[in-house]
């Protein structure tokens, strides 16, 4: 989902009718509060990205992206600053501060679309890899010392005899660990987990 933060609505039909032409989902806000009601700490599957203007009456575009990365939000709603007066400072602090680039008015549309794909696909990321830590988190802490031997390579006796519990213990442990972790294969599990 590309969510266009403007106030001025000729600027939010326009990157609306340009996104859709990249068969990409928009929703369009006419300020940086009508956003910050829309979150409700779900996430597009697709992935999420923000075009945010920077200068905007009530709270401007640079503040708003301060909330977010405050909220540890900006992984999962990577950000591309869009501005008719920008300058080099700005534009370097905000990079150095996570935005995922700025753009200055008039902008390439071809270079703004994928640049957008890449923060869609990056939110994407971000989302698969807050699920593998939220599954992981559910792990006890003996299916985590069975979780480490399986992962370097060891065989179920040896992980038994490493723990001090019998095979089936750890044929439970393994059967849970991969239940939790939604993969079937310890080969799986190490790609999930690399």
């Amino acid at each position: 989902m590309l969510h266009i933060i403007d106030d001025e609505e000729v600027v939010r039909d326009s990157l609306s009718w340009l996104a859709a032409s990249r068969s990409i989902e928009a929703r369009s806000y006419a300020s940086a509060q009508q956003f910050l009601d829309s979150l409700d700490g779900s996430f597009d599957e697709q992935g999420d990205c923000v075009l945010l203007d920077v200068r905007m009456p009530d709270m401007n575009g640079i503040a708003l992206f301060d909330l977010l990365v405050k909220r540890d939000l900006a992984a999962r709603l990577p950000v591309i600053f869009l501005t008719g007066h920008g300058d080099v400072p700005m534009a370097v602090d905000s990079l150095k501060r996570g935005a995922l680039d700025f753009f200055e008015k008039p902008f390439n549309d071809n270079d703004l679309m994928d640049r957008v794909q890449q923060g869609l696909a990056s939110s994407r990321q971000a989302g698969e890899l807050a699920a593998v830590h939220a599954r992981l988190a559910t792990l006890s802490t003996r299916e985590r010392e069975v979780l480490d031997l399986i992962l370097a390579g060891k065989m179920n006796k040896v992980v038994a005899d490493k723990l001090g519990i019998s095979m089936r213990t750890v044929e439970v442990h393994r059967a849970h660990i991969f239940d939790k972790m939604q993969v079937k294969t310890a080969v799986e599990l190490a790609g999930l987990l690399k």
